[in-house]
């Protein structure tokens, strides 16, 4: 079901990370915390690796380091911002990471943050920002930080917290003579079972597809916590000990998600692509800095994630930035990331970006950066979607796990597929994973 080449690039992610989780446990300094910069003999070069590759974002980053470099001439040259492909992000990094050629900084994706930060590879960035004059650090959300932080330590700063939503094609759904979602959210009858019967409606009605979780595919399997967060349902425990895909809200969870594409039509199935924003279906789930692909092709609404029986549980999707102490100026980068990420500069990078600051988590300021979207979509779908939300699923192991569940799952992808059998085979090659 998915390509071999997906298989051995998780592979090659895992080997490469427990390398790199050996050599900084080599190191004596990794792991700590930097502290204000010494002016060095001449200035230095700062590298952080991004996965973005939009020109537009690319020069608010520019535009933000030229000031930093301006106000701190004796400290840096220069900082420059490389793109690595998202598809290839992890595997590079930790390949430099293992080479000796660390940046200074980079983009960390929540699946992979327990990972990092347990590795000591990230330095503890709490003194800095700490005592940095005017970084308000008490103005971040607590539970932004919760995967970047190791007792008292903080080794990341989540600089990007995109809530997931449901987009919608307003013109196919009026066209099918199905209810508005946003008149469900209104009564509070917005639930998974009503967009799947609305979904498979419009689609039987138009001939395109309905529902359309992005990026899954088959084979992201993570991208469904937008779905079995509706169910409380988890793939592990709390402290990633214990596989739970096969407690009843999972089972539950999984077989409501089978029978929508195998028996309800709701969902396009196996080997079909479609992209709601070239109008190739009613409905998607992704995340809200997606609606920058939307034109005026047709009409489109977007609402919170569907309710599921325990209620609605909102998803984001995060990365922190983080300082590697093999690095060559730990002490600077840290700088930089204070002055990167201060409350001025996260109102800028909220235009692409949204911040875990409180002051910054309002609809009037988001506004301004994103005009697309008006004051009641802000409000219910990237202000509350941030402030009640839970991240992708996060292990210390992760890329292990995400290659074995994913082989494990492939056997769910078929109409007669034995939902509970699958989930007991998931997790019986999980658990192992989930002790090391």
């Amino acid at each position: 079901m998915y390509p071999r080449h997906t298989s051995r690039r998780a592979a090659g992610i895992a080997t490469v990370l427990a390398a790199t989780l050996a050599l900084a446990a080599c190191g004596t300094a990794t792991g700590g915390a930097v502290g204000e910069p010494e002016t060095p003999s001449e200035p230095v070069d700062l590298r952080m690796t991004v996965w973005t590759a939009d020109e537009t974002q690319l020069a608010l980053f520019d535009e933000i380091a030229d000031a930093y470099i301006a106000e701190n001439s004796d400290l840096v040259s220069s900082v420059t911002f490389e793109t690595i492909p998202f598809e290839d992000y992890t595997t590079s990094l930790t390949t430099q990471l293992a080479g000796g050629n660390a940046p200074d900084l980079a983009w960390i994706l929540e699946s992979y943050a327990p990972e990092f930060v347990s590795s000591g590879a990230l330095a503890d960035l709490r003194p800095v920002l700490e005592g940095t004059e005017g970084y308000a650090l008490d103005d971040l959300l607590p539970s932004s930080l919760a995967l970047w932080e190791d007792g008292e330590g903080l080794y990341a700063y989540p600089f990007s917290n995109s809530p997931f939503a449901m987009f919608v094609n307003t013109d196919q759904i009026e066209a099918a003579g199905q209810p508005d979602p946003a008149d469900l959210v209104e009564s509070g009858e917005w639930t998974f079972d009503a967009a799947r019967d609305i979904s498979a409606a419009t689609a039987a009605e138009t001939g395109k597809e309905g529902l359309v979780v992005r990026d899954f595919d088959y084979q992201i399997w993570e991208n469904l916590a937008t779905v079995w967060g509706g169910w409380g349902a988890t793939p592990w425990n709390e402290d990633g000990t214990q596989c739970t895909f096969t407690e009843p809200e999972m089972v539950e969870a999984m077989t409501w998600f089978h029978d929508a594409v195998f028996t309800d039509d709701a969902l396009p199935g196996p080997g079909t692509t479609a992209d709601f924003f070239a109008g190739d279906a009613a409905m998607t789930v992704t995340q809200i800095s997606r609606a920058s692909s939307l034109d005026d092709s047709f009409g489109w609404d977007v609402v919170p994630l569907p309710a599921g029986p325990v209620g609605q549980q909102n998803v984001i999707g995060q990365a922190g930035i983080g300082v590697f102490t093999a690095a060559e100026n730990p002490d600077v980068a840290a700088d930089f990331l204070a002055y990167f990420t201060d409350s001025t500069n996260a109102e800028k990078l909220a235009a692409y970006f949204p911040p875990p600051r409180q002051s910054l988590l309002n609809a009037d300021t988001l506004a301004e950066a994103n005009p697309k979207l008006d004051g009641d979509q802000l409000q219910e779908v990237v202000v509350d979607g941030v402030q009640r939300a839970v991240t992708k699923p996060a292990h210390r192991n992760f890329a292990q796990l995400e290659q074995t569940v994913r082989a494990e799952l492939d056997a769910l992808w078929t109409a007669d597929a034995d939902v509970e059998a699958v989930l007991a085979d998931t997790c019986a090659a999980a658990q192992p994973l989930l002790e090391e």
